[in-house]
C-alpha cells in the first residue's frame, strides 16, 4: 500500500467562502491546508511552519498580501523560495507585471479557475502527472 504524501500549503485569504472553497478542492489534491484572514496571521504561520507553497490574496486586512508576499521574499533562507501563487480580485486594474514584481511564481484573477489552480498546485509541489 502507498503512503499518501501531504504538500503544506498555506492560503491568505480573507473570503471565508474562497477559504473553504480552497480547503475542500486542495484536500482532494492530498494538500495540508493551513489558512489565514489577514497578512500579518499569513506571516506569523508562515514563519512558525513549514509549507510546500502559499496561495495568496494580493487585498488582505492588517497588512497586503503585496507586504506579506515581499517580507516572504525578503527571507535569504530557503523559505524565502516557497512558491507562492497570488490571488486576486483587482487584477484586471494592475499590469501582470505588478504581481510578478511582487514575488509571485504564479497568480490568478477571481473568480477563481478551480482547474487551471489545481494545475498550478500540482506544478509548484511537483505532483504532475
Amino acid at each position: 500500500m502507498t503512503e499518501v504524501v501531504y504538500k503544506n500549503v498555506l492560503v491568505a485569504e480573507d473570503s471565508s467562502v474562497i477559504q473553504n472553497l480552497l480547503k475542500k478542492i486542495l484536500l482532494f489534491e492530498n494538500c495540508k491546508i493551513t489558512s489565514a484572514k489577514d497578512g500579518q496571521t499569513a506571516l506569523n504561520k508562515f514563519e512558525d511552519g513549514e509549507f510546500d507553497l502559499v496561495i495568496m490574496d494580493f487585498n488582505l486586512p492588517a497588512i497586503s498580501g503585496f507586504e506579506a508576499i515581499q517580507k516572504i521574499r525578503s527571507l535569504k533562507t530557503k523559505k524565502g523560495k516557497v512558491p507562492i501563487i497570488g490571488i486576486s480580485g483587482n487584477a484586471k486594474n494592475l499590469p501582470t507585471s505588478a504581481f510578478f514584481e511582487a514575488g509571485v511564481n504564479d497568480y490568478m484573477q477571481k473568480p477563481l479557475d478551480y482547474d487551471k489552480l489545481i494545475e498550478l498546485v500540482k506544478k509548484y509541489t511537483g505532483d504532475s502527472e
